[in-house]
């Protein structure tokens, strides 16, 4: 099944489909194992600083050999790729997916960039599927220290149609009251993001792509759900992903710390990420 048959599938169903950032071997262990006990696709995502870090090549032979060899359907993506040349070499490197993020251009402008970046990555590979991003969602999958205010920064039905139309990308991540990261108050007070329900049945209905919500870490877990049953058909989680890696690491440290053998410490690490992953694929692989 390719990355395009399991998002038909996942809407028909009125299901989602997961999305985790990686960063190494370890976070690719955990989403593969989750996928694979669960029995659903995922996607596994690295941004343009996780594929410096991995290599771009390199994570795509991880990726397809676990494919290959287990028939788990996991697939790879290019996650905020800001550069044409980025998304190239993305492509030659047999990514999925590209997402091809210029939203913080003047809408004109990330219009013209993204519809350069579909010519370019599809001249390569037709059958590679390109996202674009409208909206301000913020940056960086950390804890910021305040909530931002994103409810005048919502992506408009408009805007969507207008975007897909111009530019053909394959999904669309709009703005819809996600952001990027985990906030202060949500580790202090248990504060959840909230989302515009309304506006994503908006821009789906006039966008008629697939929709992606990025920044999706910290999101009420009723919100989720719903969010699918809107039209939300990916969901990208990040932050959750690394505050577990840490957790899990300082957690193995502290019960054997005279132990110095990294694959010993590393299946906790596994551990904590894939109960993460499992907990959020348990939301969104069912209808609301």
């Amino acid at each position: 099944m390719g990355l395009r048959q399991a998002l038909q599938q996942a809407e028909t169903a009125r299901t989602g489909i997961g999305h985790f950032n990686v960063s190494d071997l370890v976070g690719l262990k955990a989403v593969f194992e989750a996928a694979r006990d669960r029995r659903v696709p995922v996607v596994v995502g690295v941004s343009e600083g996780e594929r410096s870090f991995m290599g771009a090549r390199q994570v795509a032979a991880w990726v397809s050999s676990l494919r290959d060899e287990y028939g788990v359907p996991i697939f790879l993506n290019a996650d905020h790729t800001h550069s044409i040349p980025s998304a190239v070499e993305a492509a030659k490197a047999g990514f999925d997916w590209v997402v091809f993020d210029a939203s913080t251009l003047p809408f004109a402008d990330n219009v013209r960039q993204t519809k350069e970046a579909v010519e370019a990555v599809k001249a390569i590979r037709p059958d590679i599927l390109v996202e674009g991003e409208v909206g301000d969602i913020g940056t960086g999958s950390e804890i910021h220290a305040d909530t931002p205010n994103v409810s005048g920064a919502l992506t408009t039905a408009a805007e969507a149609r207008q975007f897909v139309q111009e530019t053909q990308i394959d999904t669309f991540a709009p703005a819809v009251g996600n952001a990027h990261g985990l906030f202060q108050s949500m580790i202090d007070r248990g504060v959840k993001k909230r989302l515009n329900l309304e506006r994503i049945r908006e821009i789906k209905a006039a966008a008629h792509v697939y929709l992606t919500l990025h920044g999706a870490s910290g999101t009420d877990e009723g919100d989720l759900r719903r969010s699918i049953s809107a039209g939300i058909t990916v969901v990208h989680i990040n932050t959750e992903l690394r505050v577990a890696w840490r957790r899990g690491l300082e957690s193995a440290l502290a019960s054997r710390p005279h132990e110095i053998v990294p694959y010993k410490l590393l299946p906790d690490v596994v551990a904590s990420v894939k109960a993460v992953i499992d907990a959020r694929l348990s939301q969104i692989s069912s209808p609301d």
